[in-house]
This record gives structure tokens, C-alpha cells and sequence, in this order.
């Protein structure tokens, strides 16, 4: 089974049974942690992975991780300087992170995909302490309310994984405190989106208490260095759990005093951080620029490649010069930009959420718009991308009819490997170019199969 028959299985199921979507997601509008964030907009099924293709994504992750933390190895001789500088970074920024990196490179990562006719390809790559959706499992556990997706998952053989606690290992692991230590952890925001954020970061410390830390959410502001330590008010800190992002330094003037003295304090070993800034010097788009590029495909072994040529869409820095498209062919990039708008998404190699993106293909986006766009961003920390088209899934609604939305899986990678997915989808007649939470997206659940289908004469 694969995830398109997987899902034509169920929704035939569900149309039988009559259920709609109200029915379907289960006690998801009573959970206090997931209206937090949701706020009631929750997928009326989970998507689905078929056991090969879930193996194979994790697969080409895995090897899509290994890359690009091999990038300052391979590319730039061990400077991780001169790689964040050639990402995007600025001064203040890379002085950041050289002086809180770690010793080794988080395995914590989600990867934005979307789904076409070829499999999973790749939007973005985040890595780090700041990603969204780990609370998947709480959705999964609720969609399993209904007796429609409960027969179907254990006549399938399709579980979840619980994303949430995985995160918790990956904490005590990268930390080096030991199964059972229950660390005092401090979930830290910026000031600046604290309060929007701050119901949220309660609920998911409380459940992190259930999990084994002494969890307990705060900003940036709120953190003490004195006697040795970092403190938030009489509670010594064994880690800062880093919501807080490296862009957040160029946000004033002032920013650099808030975050300098934290970093110092992990720098002297008075606290760990989960995250350390580095990863989102891998996350970078300019480092994904560098993954696609033809010049750099000598360094990749065979397999390497495999992974990046099924998962990577064409990704280049927008540099002045001629670049190889994927047919072999060289073109200069800016000609080819302005015409061949409609395939392209100009992003820029740092920001989040969506924040800067402009997708060519968007009736709003004119070509003076987009030649506008791309002139500023010349030489600048920007990426231009191949378009990549979704399929469109299919879910019931109110009435049990299905409805096309626009999909964006979001695929965990995490210490014990593959973590678990969760979707976050807008109607296909909305046409929101970013689908995210903040721009109104609804979220779900991912199952895969545990073990491959039997064929069909043995089931």
C-alpha cells in the first residue's frame, strides 16, 4: 500500500459509514493544548504513508541531514564562519552562533513537503528547538475516537509516532542529562511574541512535566545570570528550551543586550540550550541552494545524490551569472527568472513562517512586481526555487463531501530517527500560497503503516 491507495481505502470506508467531518476529528475541539495554537481548525482525516514510503523518506532525510552539516566541512575547510556568512548571516549573527554552537549538530529537524506524482519533495528544511507540530500525537490519539479510523488502523497496521516525547529524548540526550534526571527546563520565547504565545507555552510545559522535566515557560526578559547560573526567579535552569530565533537579533537595537549575556552564560557551561544557534544556520535555504548545486555534486557519494535528486527541487542563490538547469542546459538566472515566473518562489535564505516569500505564479505577483522583487534581493541572502504542485487531498466536511485541500507535511527527524509527521492544509479554493498556521492552515495527523502490506491475495 502507498499513501494514495491507503487513502482511497479509507475514504471509502468513511463515505459507507456516512461520518462527517464534526464526527471524525474526534475530542480535538475540547484539548486545551491543541486550541492553543489551532484554535479549532483541525482535519477531518490524518494522512497516510505506506510502510516503503515512509522508510524511504526517512531514508532521504537522513541523508539530507548528513549533508548539510557536512557543508562547512565540505565546502569551507571546517569555517563555520565563512558558511554563515555565505548563507545569509550577518556579523552579529554568526558572532552568535560560534559563541553558543554545540558540540555536535541537533538530529531534531522538520522537513516541509509537499506531495506530487513523484513522491515527497522538499519546500524547506528546519532544524531545531523552535519547530511547531510536535504535538501531533495528541490529534492522532483523538482521530482514533472514531470507530471508522480505529478498524481501519488495526486492519492496516498503521501507527504514529509520538512526536512530543521524542522531542523530550532528543532534549536529555543532546543536554547529556540521563533518562529520569528531570532537569529544570525554561521554554524561552522573545519577548516580543510572548504574550501570543504564552497560553500555548503553558500547555506544552505542563504536558513536558507529565514527560519528566521540570518545565516552566518564560521570555528572554525574564532570565537572570547570577551565582554562577542562569536563573528564572528562584529556580536554578539546567536548559533553556530555544523558541527564541536568530532573527530576533536584528528585530532593535536592544536585542543583542537580551540574548548576548544568555549565550555567554551557556558559552562558560552554566546552562545548556536546546537548540543551540547553529542549527538554524543548517536550516538556511542558502545552505539548501548549496545541496542543489551542480558545481558541488563531485562531494556527495551515490547515495547522497539519490536522496537530494528525489527530494530537493531546484534551488539557486540569486547571484548575477549563468547557472545549469536540470535538463543540463546553462542559462543566465536572471533572464531566466523574469521568464519563467510562473515556476519559481523567490525566498529569502533565513526568515520563518513564510515571512518574505514571493511565489511567482500568484495573480497579485505582476511582472513588475516580480522584477522588482528579484532586483532587490540580487546578491542578497535569497534563493529562487523551482514551483513544486501539489496533488490535492481529499477530506469530508461538514456534510461528509470531499473537499480538495492544499497540503504541507511536515516530516520530524529526530535522535531515534524517522518522528512521526503532521500535515497542516488550506481549501484548494482559498489559494493561500504559504500554508501555515499563521496564515489560517488547519492541522492533522500522520500515520504509516508498522510493517509492510501483505499482498492481496493474503490478507
Amino acid at each position: 500500500m502507498d499513501r494514495v491507495s491507503l487513502t482511497k481505502e479509507y475514504l471509502a470506508e468513511v463515505a459507507e459509514s456516512g461520518a462527517t467531518a464534526a464526527e471524525l476529528v474526534g475530542s480535538q475541539p475540547e484539548s486545551k493544548l491543541l486550541n492553543s495554537i489551532y484554535q479549532g481548525r483541525f482535519l477531518s482525516r490524518p494522512l497516510f504513508l505506506g510502510h516503503e514510503e515512509q522508510a524511504r523518506i526517512a531514508a532521504d532525510l537522513e541523508n539530507l541531514r548528513t549533508v548539510l552539516v557536512s557543508l562547512p566541512d565540505r565546502l569551507f575547510g571546517g569555517d563555520l564562519a565563512a558558511f554563515a556568512s555565505a548563507v545569509g548571516m550577518t556579523d552579529l549573527q554568526v558572532s552568535a552562533i560560534l559563541r553558543s554552537r554545540g558540540t555536535s549538530v541537533t538530529r531534531q529537524a522538520r522537513a516541509d513537503m509537499y506531495a506530487d506524482s513523484t513522491g515527497l519533495r522538499l519546500l524547506e528544511f528546519n532544524m531545531g528547538s523552535t519547530l511547531g507540530g510536535m504535538d501531533n500525537a495528541d490529534m492522532a490519539r483523538a482521530l482514533l475516537e472514531h470507530p471508522v479510523l480505529s478498524r481501519y488502523a488495526e486492519r492496516r497496521g498503521l501507527t504514529y509516532v509520538d512526536t512530543m516525547r521524542e522531542q523530550v529524548n532528543n532534549m536529555l540526550v543532546e543536554t547529556g542529562f540521563a533518562p529520569g534526571a528531570r532537569p529544570v527546563v525554561a521554554l524561552t520565547d522573545w519577548p516580543s511574541s510572548f504574550e501570543s504565545l504564552a497560553p500555548y507555552m503553558e500547555q506544552f510545559c505542563e504536558r513536558w512535566q507529565a514527560l519528566g522535566l521540570d518545565a516552566h515557560p518564560c521570555h528572554i526578559g525574564q532570565l537572570e545570570i547570577r551565582d554562577g547560573g542562569v536563573w528564572l526567579g528562584e529556580r536554578k535552569v539546567d536548559v533553556i528550551s530555544r523558541m527564541f530565533l536568530i532573527e530576533d537579533l536584528l528585530e532593535s537595537d536592544e536585542a543583542a543586550a537580551l540574548m548576548e549575556p544568555v549565550l555567554d552564560a551557556a558559552h562558560r557551561g552554566e546552562v545548556k540550550i536546546f537548540t543551540p544557534m547553529d542549527s538554524e544556520l543548517f536550516a538556511s535555504k542558502g545552505a539548501l541552494a548549496m545541496l542543489s548545486d551542480e558545481a558541488n555534486r563531485h562531494l556527495f557519494d551515490a547515495e547522497e545524490l539519490e536522496s537530494l535528486d528525489r527530494i530537493l527541487p531546484w534551488t539557486r542563490m540569486v547571484r548575477a551569472g549563468e547557472v545549469t538547469l536540470e535538463d543540463g542546459s546553462r542559462v543566465d538566472l536572471l533572464d531566466y527568472a523574469l521568464t519563467h515566473q510562473e515556476d519559481l518562489a523567490l525566498k529569502p535564505t533565513l526568515l520563518h513562517g513564510g515571512h518574505g516569500v514571493v511565489l511567482g505564479w500568484q495573480d497579485e505577483v505582476t511582472p513588475e512586481i516580480w522584477r522588482e522583487r528579484l532586483t532587490e534581493a540580487l546578491d542578497g541572502p535569497y534563493v529562487l526555487q523551482r514551483r513544486v504542485v501539489p496533488d490535492p487531498e481529499l477530506f469530508p466536511d461538514a456534510e461528509g463531501v470531499l473537499r480538495e485541500w492544499t497540503v504541507a507535511w511536515g516530516v520530524f527527524t529526530v535522535v531515534n530517527g524517522y518522528g512521526g509527521a503532521i500535515a497542516r492544509a488550506t481549501t484548494v479554493e482559498s489559494g493561500e500560497g504559504v500554508v501555515n498556521v499563521a496564515n489560517g492552515a488547519h492541522a492533522g495527523a500522520v500515520f504509516h503503516e508498522a510493517v509492510p502490506s501483505a499482498p492481496a491475495g493474503e490478507r
